[in-house]
């Protein structure tokens, strides 16, 4: 069967197409590459959330893969065997803490500057994220050259792009993360916010495409038809979850698919369905570049959850040390973090998951909010890069790398044959081999 098969239906006049995951009938013999031959595909990603950590309860006891991790990265360790944390390193770019974090991680680069504002500057990136370059790398390969989603709402300052936006093609050039759930699968199954979507709430996606189904099922053996139950089990899974409660499709500018309950953001729940679109988009094949902004740099997101009754920036800066309200909404953040590398992790490709499959850059703009320091550096390299990366190795700088080798690691990791990342005081061609398998 070939990977590109695709069902295809009419709902109201409106178009509707359901990708399918990796079948059996798609792969060769040994379950490790396509039936003609070509590699299962490997993509590249980037998991990102604002303001930094608590660098105290982050930095792992140990080195290499019998490290311990402390409270902030212990979330992870249901998927510790595809996380790696890498420490020590620093952005050599940095002259203006949010700004040069940002720019130095995603880009390699020393931010742009458009202007001022207060006491404080406007600025841009002045090259192409990396999820751009893994885009570039990618094109013409998928139906969408890059997905770009968001979770905590934008609540962030007049700062420019780079306090804004995630993905970036170049100075003030940017790919808006969708903040949406419904609108994501909209775009994902062709199902745009027309007038004839108005019942699209109460009809399944699958409904359309019921006939062509039934035949395919007759057509594959039976784990394919499993996988096939599994794939369209949660097609209707997240379906069910946009639809309840309301009675008719989001259009544009409608009010959010969570709504704020009694003031607070659903972050747990909107993480869930941006995870579950994310893995059915990436097990399709629809895309092979990806960013996962969980909240922006500098962000002003109120992690309710971990106690907190004021925007995250805001407490780095107030709360005394040793900052516990600050350290319990990493912790919440690398929760959510874990429940998308878990997802990953349990959708099955080929002779492994998707997460094997995957190179993932999760990171964030500043080391510790409190003092802003873009030394000792924040960054996990998750996934397996489809056996390019190692998984699970804590690889320690003690002499002060320049981050932007673990971003060419995970660019490589995704079978990117660059020579290099970033530019100037940026500028790598060595990757961190420790982590490469």
């Amino acid at each position: 069967m070939d990977r590109r098969t695709f069902l295809r239906g009419v709902l109201g006049g409106a178009a509707a197409t359901i990708a399918l995951p990796t079948l059996e009938a798609m792969l060769g013999s040994n379950g490790d590459a396509l039936a003609d031959g070509r590699p299962i595909p490997t993509r590249f990603g980037v998991w990102f959330w604002g303001n930094g950590v608590r660098r105290e309860h982050w930095i792992p006891d140990g080195e290499g893969t019998g490290f311990r991790p402390r409270a902030e990265l212990a979330p992870l360790n249901d998927v510790r065997d595809w996380v790696s944390p890498v420490t020590g390193l620093e952005i050599k770019t940095a002259t203006h803490p949010h700004h040069s974090g940002m720019t130095g991680i995603m880009t390699g680069m020393r931010y742009h500057q458009v202007g001022t504002t207060r006491d404080t500057i406007v600025s841009t990136f002045a090259g192409p994220s990396c999820d751009q370059i893994a885009a570039a790398a990618f094109e013409g390969q998928t139906p969408y050259r890059s997905i770009e989603v968001a979770v905590a709402r934008f609540r962030g300052t007049d700062e420019g792009t780079t306090f804004q936006h995630l993905s970036h093609n170049g100075p003030n050039n940017v790919n808006p993360s969708e903040y949406e759930p419904r609108r994501v699968f909209e775009r994902l199954f062709g199902m745009g916010p027309t007038a004839p979507q108005l019942d699209f709430a109460r009809k399944s996606v699958l409904d359309v495409v019921n006939a062509q189904i039934r035949g395919l099922q007759g057509r594959v053996g039976a784990r394919d038809r499993q996988r096939l139950e599994q794939h369209f089990e949660s097609v209707r899974a997240i379906e069910l979850r946009l639809a309840a409660g309301a009675a008719r499709c989001a259009t544009p500018g409608a009010p959010a698919d969570f709504p704020d309950v009694d003031g607070r953001e659903q972050l747990a729940e909107r993480n869930v369905a941006m995870s579950e679109l994310m893995a059915l988009a990436l097990a399709c094949d629809m895309t092979r570049a990806f960013s996962v902004m969980y909240s922006s740099a500098g962000s002003g997101v109120v992690v309710w959850p971990a106690g907190a009754n004021n925007g995250l920036h805001q407490m780095c800066h107030d709360e005394g040390a040793p900052q516990p309200t600050v350290h319990r909404a990493v912790v919440f953040i690398m929760e959510q973090l874990a429940h998308f590398l878990r997802r990953l992790r349990d959708t099955p490709e080929g002779d492994g998951n998707l997460l094997d499959h995957c190179s993932i850059l999760c990171t964030t703009e500043l080391s510790e909010g409190n003092v802003h320091s873009n030394d000792e550096f924040p960054i996990l390299i998750a996934g397996k890069g489809g056996g390019r990366l190692r998984g699970g190795v804590h690889y320690r700088s003690h002499g002060r790398e320049n981050a932007s080798k673990a971003v060419l690691t995970a660019l490589r990791g995704a079978g990117i044959p660059l020579g290099g990342f970033g530019a100037e005081a940026g500028h790598v061609t060595d990757s961190l081999g420790a982590l490469e398998a």
